[in-house]
């Protein structure tokens, strides 16, 4: 059975800032409080984990994790930035879902 699927991530001038794997480590830092547990929860190393942070704040030109003794959290502005991401990817994964029976119905022929 065939069906729509779509991808959804976040740019700035052209570059990726934040898409599906992105959004799981800013969401797993938050969760764990600290990037060396949120990397390891998502079956990665800590300096990758670490390369993925900076190039998102180099990008976006804003800092997103507030560090310290304790570990690390988000800030406010990447608490949004995974609200709209995660409120968009929602709107468009229904759209996508709600035009899946239509293309079913048309390559059937219907």
């Amino acid at each position: 059975m065939a069906e729509l699927k779509v991808r959804v991530w976040i740019e700035k001038q052209g570059e990726c800032v934040v898409g599906d794997g992105r959004a799981r480590l800013l969401t797993e830092i938050e969760r764990h409080g600290s990037i060396n547990a949120a990397a390891q929860a998502l079956g990665m190393s800590y300096r990758n984990a670490w390369s993925h942070l900076q190039k998102m704040e180099r990008r976006l030109g804003k800092p997103l994790l507030k560090r310290g003794r304790g570990g690390s959290c988000l800030t406010a502005f990447a608490k949004r930035l995974l609200a709209v991401f995660y409120d968009a990817r929602k709107d468009i994964e229904i759209a996508a879902a709600k035009h899946s029976g239509s293309l079913r119905k048309r390559l059937r022929g219907g």
